[in-house]
């Protein structure tokens, strides 16, 4: 009996232990108890917060690490895909906007019929300046037809296949056209120098020549159409003692970035003269 009264006094000391604690927590009285115990326990709780989670990064980084390569790859490769299609948007809005530019060139002809051909080679060397396009006999391409863009003259069909033919630019030293200048109807013959440089020859002492006057086919020989423009007139070389005055001209088209050009379908040289004018 002895026994079991003192645990039940024990439990009564407890208890009111308990309540008093209570009262005293609520009352603010072991506030500063409470932080002098919480304040150690709690330094060493975050001691062993920071190591578990140095621990747990350290085993989980190599994942972390080849699912970030992997993301970055992906990324990259999409990055290139959408440059691709970039790409491929700027080519298009160039290539609506040259053949826009042939389709008024045309329409401000309704007299000729034209078939575009795209350029796909071109010769360069000091004694062959031509280009080749891509559309021949099969599409009605035949020799000697007049080729042209929005800007001017380019040249001539020299050579014929199924399905490619071969201009030669009118800056090929074989070359010969016969030209007008506008204002001063003076009439001449186009020819090239090795460098590609432009002249107008065998033009008559008699006419006064302009400076940027502009440059156009005569019609002349049957080789070309008339009325098609070439260039400007950018210098003068007049000499009293000579028969003839001489000009340099500067072409309108752009021969370096030639991507699409019209072949007039509906002109047919004359069978005349020389075969190489």
């Amino acid at each position: 009996m002895s026994r079991a009264r003192s645990r039940a006094f024990f439990a009564l000391i407890l208890a009111l232990v308990a309540v008093a604690l209570i009262f005293l927590s609520l009352g603010g009285y072991l506030d500063f108890a409470e932080g002098a115990i919480l304040r150690p326990l709690a330094g060493i709780q975050g001691w062993f917060s920071a190591r578990f989670a140095a621990i747990r990064d350290l085993l989980t980084a190599p994942r972390d690490v080849a699912t970030l390569r992997a993301r970055i790859a992906e990324l990259e490769a999409e990055n290139a895909l959408l440059e691709q299609e970039i790409i491929g948007l700027r080519e298009q809005v160039t290539e609506t906007g040259i053949l826009a530019a042939l389709l008024d060139f045309a329409r401000s002809q309704p007299e000729s019929r034209y078939l575009a051909g795209r350029v796909i080679g071109r010769d360069v060397s000091p004694f062959l300046r031509s280009i080749w396009i891509g559309v021949g006999s099969d599409d009605g391409v035949s020799h000697g037809m007049p080729v042209v863009t929005n800007q001017g003259l380019v040249g001539r069909v020299v050579e014929i296949f199924p399905t490619v033919s071969r201009v030669q630019l009118i800056t090929d030293p074989q070359s010969k056209v016969n030209v007008r200048l506008q204002d001063s109807r003076a009439e001449g013959s186009l020819e090239a120098e090795l460098s590609g440089e432009l002249h107008v020859e065998m033009i008559s002492q008699e006419k006064t020549i302009n400076l940027d006057e502009l440059v156009l086919t005569s019609g002349l020989g049957g080789n070309y159409p008339s009325d098609i423009p070439i260039g400007q007139v950018l210098s003068i070389h007049k000499r009293d003692y000579e028969l003839f005055q001489e000009a340099t001209v500067q072409s309108s088209v752009d021969f370096f970035n030639l991507e699409i050009v019209l072949v007039i379908t509906s002109f047919r040289p004359l069978p005349i003269g020389d075969t190489s004018r």
